[in-house]
């Protein structure tokens, strides 16, 4: 049966809206449930968020395979596979995914009026990354991952991963094949990778390991990391619009020596919001007798990121990363600076 949501006084929403994510049998208004409380110690905590990610879909054999060796490292690290085998060669991971039968998927393309005209392809598979910050031990990564795959796609798809070691951050690709056993195709919206977030991270604190689930917003941050964009701006791999986007930034900084942007009025009113709700959070906390909490909770709200619009961070991360470039110049040239000198003296 649909659940339609409770409308509830703009008042009210504030409690809800912290901790709503938190499934739980009842939730009140007036109180926080002891999985509530447990959340809202973790978020303030700081607590390391994990991060689950649908990064695309092969639409043809040819790019699953591609994908497939990607993820091995072309036949170097173990694929794991849903009915158990580890496959450690190519040859071994090419033959396990030949029994997913992906040229047999239904809807493989065509309209999806019955016509003759070409549909969009439809993808033979989900491509999912399951990732920890460092220095999360990777073998726990890859243990909870498992236990993921298992409780979400167990006796429904096939599904494969690889775990990944070479970065910072430990994290596992996850391959699923798209059609169930029962023929139907696995969609993921929204409100499914929030409940995967959450479930993974309650995974890995099965395993021991201190992991969080909470929306972005909520942490007082409005996008994720935009630093990289300077970067890949540098090496050429930035997309024209990342291209433009920071152009125009840089133009303005050097033209006007600030940066402005109309989106920031809105932020504001949106932290406004935030505040107020995280501190009825707190005077809940308060009431049920949990005053340590409340403090923490309170000081959370007040050490939470500068509102920030994504032109401004950008404008902020691009003069660091000038300052960053200057000061290597520098480094750069003081030993020039020392051998030359060096070399005065001794012809004097």
């Amino acid at each position: 049966m649909a659940r339609h949501p409770v409308r509830l006084p703009r008042e009210d929403r504030g409690l809800l809206e912290i901790v709503s994510h938190v499934r739980t049998p009842t939730l009140r208004r007036d109180r926080l449930s002891p999985d509530q409380i447990a959340q809202v110690a973790r978020t303030v905590r700081r607590t390391p968020e994990v991060m689950v990610k649908v990064t695309g879909g092969g639409t043809s054999i040819r790019a699953v395979s591609a994908h497939l060796a990607y993820i091995t490292r072309h036949g170097d690290l173990d694929l794991h596979s849903d009915d158990g085998i580890v496959a450690s060669d190519r040859e071994t991971q090419r033959a396990l995914t030949k029994h997913w039968h992906l040229d047999l998927s239904s809807r493989q393309g065509g309209s999806r009026d019955g016509s003759d005209k070409p549909g969009r392809a439809y993808k033979l598979v989900q491509n999912i990354v399951l990732s920890m910050p460092h220095p999360t031990p990777p073998e726990k990564v890859l243990a909870a991952a498992k236990v993921f795959a298992r409780e979400k796609f167990g006796l429904q798809h096939r599904y494969a991963m690889a775990l990944h070691t070479d970065q910072e951050h430990p994290h596992v690709h996850l391959v699923v094949k798209s059609e169930g056993y029962d023929g139907r195709r696995l969609h993921i919206d929204k409100p499914m990778l929030r409940t995967w977030r959450e479930d993974f991270a309650r995974m890995m604190r099965a395993q021991g390991v201190a992991a969080n689930a909470t929306p972005r917003a909520l942490r007082g941050r409005n996008r994720g990391h935009t630093r990289t964009e300077i970067f890949r701006a540098r090496r050429r791999k930035a997309s024209t619009s990342e291209l433009r986007r920071i152009k125009d930034i840089a133009k303005e900084l050097n033209e006007t020596g600030r940066m402005s942007d109309p989106a920031h009025t809105r932020l504001v009113e949106t932290r406004k919001v935030l505040l107020a709700q995280w501190e009825q959070v707190a005077r809940t906390l308060d009431a049920q007798g949990e005053i340590e909490l409340a403090g923490n909770v309170r000081y959370f709200a007040k050490t939470l990121q500068p509102v920030l619009t994504d032109r401004e961070r950008i404008a902020s991360n691009f003069i660091a990363f000038l300052k960053e470039e200057r000061d290597k110049e520098q480094r750069d040239r003081k030993p020039e600076r020392i051998r030359d000198r060096g070399e005065e003296a001794l012809t004097r």
